[in-house]
């Protein structure tokens, strides 16, 4: 089984929300950028939300979410994984949290897309690394995986857990 590498994170020294992942998939680690796969709903919800959308480059949707006080990144450093499902993962090795809210200590609110990215940040991060105070919700995953529920229902979601930071994010 091949062992995949994620993304170094999307962030600057303002950013107040993070999202994390669980890790890249297939397409996203092909074209090498964040939620590539053109059936992930993340960048709609983000066109939606702060007008970062899926038709803009992807150097300009990055630079809105930076400008909204966001910052992306996924919960593994590397792991295991035939194809693009989370379910496939194996010998995962988590990202070095500790270092990364050093560096980025504005940060008060961590949203995790869907549930594989809540459960292997609790088992392989929360009280092993030395973190600052921070507030953890779980959101609907964006993956095509996760077609229970849909894009108006996911949004919805999304909106009424992050719409109010991102304003307040944006206003500081």
């Amino acid at each position: 089984m091949p062992r995949i590498r994620s993304f170094p994170p999307i962030a600057d020294e303002h950013a107040t929300i993070l999202i994390l992942g669980s890790m890249p998939g297939k397409e996203s680690l092909r074209q090498n950028q964040y939620y590539a796969h053109p059936q992930n709903a993340f960048w709609k919800i983000m066109g939606d939300l702060i007008g970062a959308h899926p038709s803009l480059p992807y150097p300009q949707r990055l630079h809105i979410l930076t400008a909204a006080h966001i910052a992306l990144w996924d919960v593994l450093q590397t792991c295991e994984r035939q194809g693009s499902l989370d379910a496939d993962i194996q010998n995962e090795t988590a990202n070095d949290f500790a270092a990364f809210f050093a560096k980025h200590p504005n940060i008060t609110h961590v949203f995790f897309n869907g549930a594989k990215a809540e459960q292997i940040f609790k088992r392989f991060v929360l009280e092993k690394q030395k973190l600052p105070p921070l507030e953890f919700m779980r959101l609907p995953s964006t993956s095509p995986a996760h077609a229970g529920m849909r894009y108006e229902e996911k949004l919805k979601v999304w909106r009424k857990a992050i719409g109010s930071r991102i304003e307040f994010a944006a206003r500081c």
